[in-house]
Formats: C-alpha cells, sequence, structure tokens
C-alpha cells in the first residue's frame, strides 16, 4: 500500500504536463543517436560534490587563504574578555545574549555587580562570541576564489553560443535541445558549490540579512535542478554568469577591507555596485526574465512549468531589488560622507568609556580598519 501510494505521488510528480509542453514527453528527452539530453539523474552527483567543495574549502582556507591574511597583514582587534562570572554565564547561555533592563537589574543583586558593571559584561561576552576577522578574510577568500572561476568558465561556456547574442535562440528547437559536456560541468560544479553554501551557512559568519541568504540558496538550488531536467539549459547558464559577475567583486572589496586597504575597497565597492545594478536590476529583469517570460509563449502554451520557472525567478528578483536598495542606501551615505556599517552587518559593540576603549586598541584613531570600514565591515553574515 505504502509502495503504491509512493508510486503513485512519482508518476503525478514527474506528470510530462507539469514540467514539458503540451504533446511532449519525457521519452522525447532520450539520448539518441549521439545526441545527450539532460536528465534528472545527472543531479545525483552536486550532493557528494558539495562535500568534495566543503573538503576543498577547508584546505583553501588552512593552506591559502590563511597565508594571503598573513601576506596582506590582516591585523584582529582586541577584545577584551568577560571575565569568569558563572551567575551571568547562566543567563547568557540559556536566556538571552542581550538582557532586558529589568534582568539587567536583577543580575546586578545576584552577581553583586552594579548595572553598569552587568551590561558591560555581556557586551563583552557577546563580543567574544563574534567571528575573528581572520574567519571573516578565508570565508571572503573562498567566496571570490570560487566566483571568479565560476564566472571565468560561465563566460567560456557561453560566449561563443548563439544564444548568447540573440536570445530568441534560447528556444529554438526546445525543449529538443541537447547539451555538450561543458554545460554539464557547468551546471553541476554551480549546483554543488550552492548546496555546500547551504550545508555551511550555520557555522559560517552569520549577517542580518541570514534568512534571506537562506531563501536565495534555496531558490538557487531549486531553479538549477529545474531548468537542468526541464532542459532550461540555454537559459540557465545565461543566467548564472549573470549572477557571478558581480559577486567576485564583492568578496574582493571584503577581503581588501579586513586588510586595511581602505582606498582598494571603496574602488572595488564603487565598481560592484555599477555591476550589480546593471546586471540584477536592468538586464537580468529586461533582458533575461523577458527572454524566459515572452520568448517561449511564442512557440507553445503556457504550462506548469514555464510559470514555477519564472515565480522562482521572480523571487530571485526581489531579493536583488532588496539587497540593490542596501547597497544604494550605503553607497549614498558613503558618497555624502556619513560613515555607517554595513547595511548588512552587525556592528561590534564597543566599550562606553573611554579608557576602556584605550586599553581595548588605543582610541579609534588608531584602531585597525578592521571591522570599521565605512561601507563593507560585514561583522555578520551573501550572496550571489
Amino acid at each position: 500500500m505504502e509502495d503504491r501510494m509512493l508510486q503513485t505521488l512519482y508518476d503525478y510528480f514527474w506528470w510530462e504536463r507539469l514540467w514539458l509542453p503540451v504533446n511532449l514527453t519525457w521519452a522525447d528527452l532520450e539520448d539518441r543517436d549521439g545526441r545527450v539530453y539532460a536528465k534528472a539523474s545527472d543531479l545525483y552527483i552536486t550532493l557528494p560534490l558539495a562535500l568534495v567543495f566543503l573538503i576543498i574549502r577547508y584546505f583553501f582556507e588552512l593552506y591559502v587563504a590563511t597565508p594571503l591574511a598573513a601576506l596582506l597583514n590582516v591585523k584582529e582587534k582586541t577584545r577584551l574578555r568577560a571575565s569568569p562570572n558563572p551567575t551571568l554565564e547562566h543567563f547568557y547561555l540559556t536566556s538571552g545574549k542581550q538582557p532586558k533592563q529589568v534582568e539587567v537589574e536583577l543580575l546586578s543583586r545576584q552577581s553583586g555587580l552594579s548595572a553598569r558593571q552587568v551590561e558591560r559584561w555581556f557586551r563583552r561576552r557577546r563580543n567574544q562570541d563574534r567571528p575573528s576577522l581572520l574567519k571573516k578574510f578565508r570565508e571572503a577568500s573562498w567566496r571570490f576564489t570560487f566566483y571568479l572561476i565560476a564566472f571565468i568558465a560561465g563566460m567560456a561556456v557561453i560566449v561563443d553560443k548563439p544564444w548568447f547574442y540573440d536570445m530568441r535562440k534560447v528556444w529554438e528547437g526546445y525543449p529538443i535541445q541537447s547539451t555538450i559536456p561543458s554545460q554539464y560541468w557547468y551546471y553541476m560544479i554551480e549546483l554543488s558549490f550552492y548546496w555546500s553554501l547551504l550545508f555551511s551557512i550555520a557555522s559560517d559568519v552569520k549577517r542580518k540579512d541570514f534568512k534571506e541568504q537562506i531563501i536565495h540558496h534555496v531558490a538557487t538550488i531549486i531553479l538549477i535542478s529545474f531548468s537542468w531536467f526541464a532542459n532550461y539549459v540555454r537559459a540557465g547558464t545565461l543566467i548564472m554568469a549573470l549572477h557571478d559577475s558581480s559577486d567576485y567583486l564583492l568578496e574582493s572589496a571584503k577581503m581588501f577591507n579586513y586588510a586595511g586597504w581602505k582606498n582598494t575597497c571603496n574602488n572595488i565597492f564603487i565598481v560592484f555596485a555599477i555591476v550589480f545594478i546593471i546586471t540584477r536590476l536592468v538586464i537580468l529583469p529586461f533582458w533575461i526574465l523577458h527572454c524566459t517570460l515572452v520568448y517561449p509563449l511564442e512557440l507553445y502554451p503556457a504550462f506548469f512549468g514555464y510559470y514555477f520557472f519564472n515565480f522562482m525567478m521572480g523571487v530571485l528578483q526581489l531579493l536583488h531589488i532588496f539587497w540593490a536598495y542596501l547597497i544604494l542606501r550605503m553607497a549614498h551615505k558613503f558618497i555624502t560622507g556619513k560613515l555607517v556599517e554595513d547595511e548588512r552587518s552587525d556592528r561590534e559593540e564597543t566599550e562606553s568609556s573611554e579608557g576602556e576603549e584605550a586599553a581595548a586598541g588605543g582610541g579609534a584613531k588608531s584602531r585597525p580598519l578592521a571591522n570599521g570600514h565605512p561601507i563593507l565591515s560585514n561583522n555578520h553574515r551573501k550572496n550571489d
């Protein structure tokens, strides 16, 4: 009975009318006459590949990113540690990291400290849990390396294709469009990488847009997977290359920010902002989305897969608008000279007295740039 139910669900899920245009079946996409077509079973390899990516990342961060950080003189900001206090530590671990005023007063009586000392203890304790500058630099280095290689590889895959220049050819003969090895590996590597990001997101540096990052990764995984087995491969390669075109710029800006290269970071950020706006708010909606929304209807009636794909594209576009708003807000404040933290970040809390600030790092003027860059401090962790 259970097997029959699972088989019924399987049959409904893979019903041709859901994923393929009218009068076409999965049999039409079976390999024949030397032509190879995308298949859902191809995607199984991406999960073990994601684990391979995590292993590669570990050794990259250890043997490449860490020496690079030392070479660029990435310096940690000295942090005052919270003194051992079992009462406050128990509350911190079980009840919350930011006690309310009533709780501060109660903890003050229980610990024998003043309310000001309790607040200072929690401030220092929270800062202890924040990721180190080296950790953030290593993560940015890994993502920069992947996005740059992926962008170059993606352009190599699509730049000689006729649909790169004439988007109507994206749908020419769809869905009877065979794939080539370069498309296969481009897809599998991109999908595996996003799986690895989803697997590691809990341990990576967290930003305020943590939820948006999860939505982005999940939507990207669904889009890449669907576009592969429904043979939206031509459109998919264009979309992936478009996303990779700006991501490596942001990661490199973060790296130079952590290294204290303020002017270099500023210049790269400006280039990133321009590329992001052009690719995500101009090319994507007015070229790519137009291509996926309008041109298919010239060839066949709309079907569920058509609506599903464009709905997920809409989700990504909304995320791009959200991030573009943050980027433009940061750029505006930066240009007008208002120093602000990264809008996606949670700033490092400082001690309230000048004496403590001096002990922590010699005062504001003598602190390393580290987490204080007006644009890209990224103390709390996305993207593409």
